[in-house]
């Protein structure tokens, strides 16, 4: 059960500056004769939670180390918190938290004595048995690392990232492998967290997530944003689907006339109605449309 939220410590009091979280200015970043970021520029206002996306191999990943100061940037430059996150490291360490898949652990460590440990390098951390408790690791606190499931490594993951109240926390698929309840619990802990002033970036493959978390979303593909906005922004505008979404099941003399009509109409233009639907586009109608491809596809 989801602990309410007014016991959850507070997490941080962030200010709102006017300058950006992150700022990615002409990143170039090569491995061997491969250019994995070619000239990338985008920003991440204080505050927000943002989504980079992009298929397998487009460059977010490497974008985001650089982020992370896991990677020092071969062109352009990068400002996380106002600061750069290789030549000001030490600086900037104590203010960020990182959730990486793999997430770092021990092996052979309990959840919670990783949990503890990690709580332990920070000057003033959230409370470990809270944070456990609303993140539902109580029940597996005695497990070791490897035995956990992957839901389970996500969940102890967000923990370790959050526990020492950062200013900004990136976060690589946070919710993979969780059950929907974990599902929620997690989108609820993000939103919590942009409501404190903490800044959130995410990655993720469930375009669904992108488009109910995020306040702005950057696609990336070939090492190049291809589109930014909000998820309102993307998805507004002409598409060839049309979805019809409503409060109650329709008749079918209402349906059969939608269906005529649709006929009628294709059949004087010369156009092949494939199936019919009504509604706005989805992030993932955009995604494929910009890109060309899937989340996964290589």
């Amino acid at each position: 059960m989801a602990i309410p939220r007014d016991r959850l410590p507070r997490l941080i009091a962030v200010p709102s500056p006017s300058a950006p979280a992150v700022q990615v200015d002409g990143l170039v970043m090569r491995y061997g004769d491969k250019l994995a970021v070619n000239g990338l520029s985008l920003t991440v206002e204080t505050g927000s939670i943002t989504a980079v996306l992009g298929p397998n191999g487009a460059g977010k990943t490497t974008t985001l180390e650089t982020c992370e100061g896991y990677r020092r940037p071969q062109g352009g430059s990068v400002r996380v918190l106002g600061l750069d996150p290789v030549a000001q490291r030490r600086e900037l360490l104590p203010r960020v938290g990182v959730m990486l898949q793999g997430q770092g652990a021990w092996s052979g460590a309990r959840a919670m004595e990783m949990l503890r440990h990690i709580a332990r390098l920070h000057a003033d951390p959230l409370d470990v048995d809270v944070l456990a408790e609303r993140l539902g690791l109580g029940e597996c606190g005695r497990t070791p690392y490897r035995r956990l499931s992957g839901g389970q490594q996500q969940r102890l993951g967000l923990a370790m990232a959050i526990v020492g109240r950062p200013e900004i926390v990136f976060v690589d698929e946070p919710t993979a492998g969780m059950d929907p309840a974990a599902r929620r619990t997690t989108w609820e802990l993000l939103r919590e967290l942009r409501e404190a002033g903490v800044t959130v970036v995410l990655t993720t493959h469930y375009l669904d997530e992108a488009e109910q978390l995020a306040d702005q979303v950057h696609i990336i593909d070939q090492g190049r944003l291809i589109a930014s906005g909000t998820p309102e922004e993307l998805t507004r505008g002409s598409s060839a689907t049309i979805r019809l979404v409503v409060d109650q099941e329709l008749p079918s003399v209402a349906e059969a006339a939608l269906r005529d009509s649709v006929a009628r109409w294709s059949t004087e233009h010369g156009v092949g109605v494939r199936s019919l639907s009504f509604g706005s586009r989805t992030l993932e109608d955009v995604f494929l449309e910009v890109t060309g491809r899937g989340l996964r596809d290589e």
